[in-house]
């Protein structure tokens, strides 16, 4: 079932609302609780029943773990903390990953290794994820066992258990505890706009630029050569889906909180705008790059620079520290933290040569901040300019069939498999055909009108995602998410337009009634066929 999806919009969420408030009105909150348990164990089953029993068994074998280490003495829990990361990352190993390594052996070896192909749990990366997070903090000596419905609400809670955002159980178990689960207007109107916004994100933006560069891709992995103009076109239009698909699901994720009083974390601030690319993971994937720093790069340069400081090397980098320290504190944390976080994103050789280009990108730009003569900048909009495009680059092999299919189109960008124009544009104008003929460039049987509405589709969605204010700005003082963006005066990435939206701040009128009803009108009736969100199976 997706959020986008008739039988989720007119059938499961209202339903899930009404017996909620319902059950906590006259019954209280435990029975409202109980049931969006049930709900969610519904809303996941509906995918596939087959692997509810491996949920619910996670569930309850994490929830045991993080009883026993709360019991045993501290000297004890390591070992518990550690037995419960090895059976998470063990299942979500054999499902994600148990394919790609036998077909990698398969061709490295010329073997014929045989394994039924393995279908991958809806989810099992963001609820492992979530778990082992929860396992490191009751590890600790201040931490308290969550009860056992907090725990199943905390994996199981149906806005963010696709897809996230990754929460953190600081986070969510004092709002589960403190939850009346009744209706609340304030609470539906901040939801249902957030969710009517993120729909409209999904189903008219995102959905609507796939059409267009879905070709580009299926070209490129029947290995036919993308002409310089196609391969801009599908690697800035994959990034403008990317980013509209997965805020839009994002957002819709909080709406959903919000409308049973659930405040969730903030997972994207305009990450577009970005001016260079540590900016651009703080605000891409947020609640994502808070878990790879606290969970995995900082505990490795921690490590290093223990083991440094045990043999009095030096650990300051920068012009008057060390150069092997910042190699080894940071560059190295940095390309294994990015190697990991491309490999979660998918079982493909594709998705590590998308980790590996962000730990250069991310070691390039430690490198620059460190090194660089103090006079030398770069000016924010260029800035923006090369973050923008080295991510997108980076993007078009999360989204190709391969590397091979991946480098083809960046090759097509680079102008290596020249530059095609249509025909009718050499029919029409032929002096200037002639002139272009001697640069090199060519002609070809292209459909002039798709190609014009592909690139008005791209500067529709440029001008949205780097000039307008994002929703969270917009509804700030209502507090829709955790953590919140800076507001306009303050966020500097929003010059141009920020003066004129200022007073168009949300607040729950019926011009933002009828504003919200407007885009979900459009966004229902662009649900003439039902796409799953890009993330839906990672």
């Amino acid at each position: 079932m997706l959020f986008n999806s008739y039988e989720f919009l007119f059938a499961f969420l209202p339903l899930t609302l009404v017996i909620c408030f319902a059950l906590a009105r006259l019954v209280g909150p435990g029975a409202a609780q109980l049931w969006l348990i049930a709900a969610s164990f519904y809303f996941y089953a509906s995918w596939n029943l087959q692997y509810l029993p491996l949920l619910l068994g996670s569930i309850l074998f994490n929830y045991t773990i993080a009883r026993l280490m709360r019991r045993a003495p501290e000297p004890r829990r390591p070992a518990l903390l550690a037995l419960g990361i090895a059976v998470d990352l063990a299942l979500l190993g054999y499902y994600k990953y148990t394919n790609y390594f036998i077909d990698s052996l398969n061709s490295l070896s010329h073997s014929q290794i045989f394994v039924a192909n393995i279908l991958l749990p809806l989810g099992i990366s963001f609820y492992t994820f979530q778990q082992i997070t929860l396992l490191v903090d009751m590890s600790g000596p201040d931490a308290h066992a969550p009860r056992l419905r907090d725990f199943a609400l905390f994996v199981i809670f149906f806005p963010h258990l696709i897809a996230g955002p990754i929460v953190h159980h600081r986070e969510m178990m004092p709002q589960f505890r403190a939850a009346s689960w009744r209706y609340n207007s304030s609470n539906m109107a901040v939801g249902l706009t957030l969710f009517a916004a993120g729909l409209f994100k999904k189903a008219v933006l995102a959905d609507g630029i796939a059409a267009a560069i879905a070709p580009i891709y299926a070209d490129a992995a029947a290995h036919q050569p993308i002409s310089f103009l196609y391969a801009w076109a599908g690697i800035v239009g994959f990034t403008l889906q990317m980013y509209f698909d997965f805020s839009g699901y994002s957002e819709m994720a909080l709406g959903l909180a919000r409308t049973l009083g659930i405040t969730l974390p903030m997972n994207f601030n305009s990450p577009l705008k970005a001016a260079s690319i540590i900016e651009y993971w703080s605000c891409w994937h947020m609640t994502l790059t808070r878990f790879l720093t606290g969970y995995l790069y900082n505990p490795m340069a921690m490590s290093i620079t223990r083991w440094r400081r045990a043999r009095r090397w030096p650990i300051a980098p920068g012009p008057r520290g060390s150069l092997g320290a910042a190699a080894s504190i940071i560059a190295a944390p940095t390309i294994a933290t990015m190697l990991i976080s491309g490999l979660w994103h998918g079982a493909g050789n594709q998705y590590i040569v998308f980790g590996a280009l962000h730990g250069s990108y991310l070691v390039t730009n430690h490198a620059w901040r460190l090194y660089r003569p103090r006079r030398l900048g770069i000016p924010r909009p260029l800035g923006v300019l090369v973050t923008f495009i080295v991510a997108a680059m980076a993007l078009t092999y999360f989204h190709a069939s391969g590397v091979r299919a991946g480098t083809d189109i960046i090759a097509g960008a680079a102008g290596l498999h020249g530059l095609a124009l249509p025909d009718v544009i050499a029919s029409r104008l032929p002096s200037l055909a002639a002139h272009l003929a001697q640069a090199g460039i060519t002609f070809a049987p292209l459909p002039l009108p798709p190609l014009l509405a592909m690139a008005a589709w791209i500067l529709a969605l440029l001008a949205i995602a780097l000039l307008l204010p994002n929703l969270l700005q917009i509804m700030a003082p209502w507090q829709p998410a955790i953590t919140l963006p800076l507001p306009y005066g303050d966020d500097r990435r929003i010059a141009p337009l920020a003066p004129l939206l200022r007073h168009l701040a949300w607040r729950p009128t019926p011009f933002w009634a009828a504003a919200a009803a407007a885009v979900s009108a459009c966004a229902i009736l662009a649900l003439n066929h039902v796409t799953a969100f890009l993330y839906w199976q990672f």
